[in-house]
């Protein structure tokens, strides 16, 4: 099977600070992270964003729920860390390029953010699990957008 990836881009109307404030400070991360609770418990993010530190999601009663590690750090840049559910059953097979990839780029005082999500394709019904991560990511880069563009 090829590989399956999520594979956004958006347009946004400040400095690469403000994004990367967005992505990484508790205050504005966790509203767009609970966009990935599907109905569930609200999730929250807990990192330090050095290289190799851990990433966690956490549920409202701070059990994790999803665990990672930063994989790649250039700030302002660059963040890529893993994605495991710890609710999974098996545990898929994951590289340093899988999980979450922000990838920025600013010119003239905007900001192109470009994430990556995958590779779903070592998931079982893996197209039906990017298909529903990428209608998330529909509704997180909207929110990420408004966030840096209002603060």
């Amino acid at each position: 099977m090829s590989k399956l990836f999520v594979d956004q881009t958006i347009e946004i109307n400040a400095p690469a600070t403000k994004v990367w404030d967005v992505l990484t400070v508790s205050e504005f991360n966790n509203r767009w992270a609970t966009e990935f609770s599907s109905g569930g418990p609200q999730f929250h993010l807990d990192s330090t964003w050095e290289l190799g530190s851990p990433v966690l999601w956490k549920g409202e009663d701070g059990t994790v729920i999803v665990e990672g590690n930063v994989t790649a750090l250039e700030p302002k840049k660059l963040l890529r860390f893993t994605v495991f559910d710890v609710r999974s059953e098996e545990k898929a097979l994951v590289t340093e390029e899988d999980g979450i990839t922000f990838q920025l780029a600013e010119v003239n005082g905007k900001t192109i953010l470009h994430i990556i999500q995958g590779d779903f394709s070592v998931m079982p019904e893996g197209k039906k699990y990017r298909d529903l991560s990428a209608d998330i990511w529909d509704k997180v880069l909207p929110s990420i957008k408004k966030m840096a563009e209002s603060n």
